[in-house]
This record gives C-alpha cells, structure tokens and sequence, in this order.
C-alpha cells in the first residue's frame, strides 16, 4: 500500500446529508420505472455477465448492506455478501424485483434519518460515519440506473450537483493508496490525467508524477486531457460507455489509470 494520499474528509462532500437520502429514494424511483414492462433477463451490457434481475438483487443487497451497518451502528466490518452474491435466476417477476428495491431503500433511508450524518460507524473506506454512506449509496445508485437505463434502452441524465459529486467522489478515491500493490507502476514522469466539464467550466487535475497521487482542482495541459460533460466524464471514469468524451492523449496511460483508480468504485 502506497503511503502519502491525500487524506479523504466528509468535509468535501458537497451535498447535504438529507438531500443525500432524498435522492436514494430519487434514483431508486426512476431505475423502478424503467422496470415496469422490462424483462429481468435482459443483458446488461456495461456489467458484462449480468442481466437486469441481477443487476437489481445487486443493488437490492447494497442498499440493504449499508443499511444493516447504518442501523446497527456496526463499528466492525460487516459483511457484503448480499452485494455480489447474485446468482442467475429464471422466472423473475419484474413488480417483485422492483417491490423490493424500493422497500430496500425505503429502510435505507430510515436508518440514515435515525443515525444522522455524525453517527460513528464503520466504513469500507475512510470516513466513519452514517454520511459515508449516505453519499456512497447515492452514487452506487446512480450509477447503476445508467446500467439500468442502458440495458432497457431509456435515456439517462443527471442533475448537474449530482454528477459533480459523483465524479469529485471517484477522482477523491482514486488519490487513496491501493488495497494491493498493482504492476505495471501507475506512478511515473509526465503521468498527469485533466478532466474538463464542457457544461459547467469545472476542472481536475490528478498528479501521477509524485510519491502518491494528488488531486486539484485546476486545468493544465496534461498527458491525457478528457472533455465531456459531467455526466458524460462520470460515466467514463466508472467504465461506462460514454461516447461523446473527447479523449486526447495517451490511451494507455487512461486505460491504466482508471484500472488501478478504480479500485475503490467501479
């Protein structure tokens, strides 16, 4: 494990705890719409393997992972079992699936409003409180209606502050040091990555060329520059399809990049 990142703090979350668990409830809502006439064996082409029943047990049982956590006040780790033990299944009742997302982030909602967002508990990566996960569960939400949405065929779009701090959460983490030292070195001269958002101004710069990573909020010319809209460099980042970024630069480095950057949230 690399030494040095830039420390993370609920400090730099940009939204507030309770719209934090509004948009749970929000996002859950509009991936159980495109649920109604859908077939919960459709493929999900940005989770190559999966199909949209498990898709949705997937995030079923994050909702429901953090919410045991939440609840409990859990201060060991507690585990995630329910989050990647979806089996494929036959004859999945699409009203049932969405049923019981809802309910799920229905509890998960409950047990943030109770805990509130200084709450210590026990966290998969640095925070330790009820507001890391209520930030996290927003964005494993989001992200995974654009699965949704994607393998349904319906549009995705996202409100502005959400998509910032989805991606400012993910650029966040990706200056943490790995959980497991990785080859080839992602840390090198000239290694620099730029994201620019062409629909609010907004700028990052992530410094590979040090002992660790580093994370600013600047523009430079750098080896790999991406330019999209926030949505658009959000969904890149997670490895989402994302056509409309313009990509300028080493690819390599990217693809790099995102792999061992990633490690966190993907």
């Amino acid at each position: 494990m690399r030494a040095g990142a830039a420390p993370y703090s609920d400090a730099m979350t940009t939204l507030a705890f309770d719209r934090y668990r509004t948009e749970i409830l929000h996002q859950t809502a509009l991936l159980r719409s495109y649920l109604t006439e859908a077939d919960p064996t459709a493929p999900v082409p940005s989770c190559p393997g999966w199909n949209l029943g498990q898709l949705v047990r997937h995030l079923g049982g994050a909702h429901g992972w953090a919410e045991m956590v939440v609840r409990t006040r859990s201060t060991e780790p507690v585990p995630d079992d329910p989050v990647n033990d979806v089996p494929l299944r036959t004859g999945e009742d699409p009203a049932t699936l969405s049923t019981r997302l809802g309910d799920g982030a229905g509890r998960l909602a409950d047990a943030l409003h109770k805990a509130g967002p200084d709450r210590p508990v026990w966290t998969p990566g640095p925070g330790g409180t009820a507001m890391f996960w209520a930030r996290r569960m927003t964005h494993e939400t989001v992200i995974h209606r654009a699965d949704a949405a994607l393998a349904v065929g319906a549009s995705f779009q996202l409100a502005e502050e959400i998509a910032l701090d989805a991606l400012d959460e993910w650029l966040t983490y990706s200056t943490l040091p790995e959980a497991y030292e990785g080859t080839p070195a992602l840390l090198g001269p000239g290694r620099t990555v730029c994201l620019h958002a062409t629909d609010t101004g907004s700028d990052w710069l992530i410094d590979l060329t040090g002992e660790a990573p580093t994370l600013h909020h600047t523009a430079q010319e750098a080896a790999i520059e991406l330019r999209g809209t926030l949505t658009d460099l959000l969904l890149l980042v997670y490895r989402r399809p994302a056509p409309s970024v313009k990509v300028t630069g080493d690819t390599a480095l990217l693809d790099l990049w995102l792999t061992r950057s990633g490690f966190w949230l993907h």
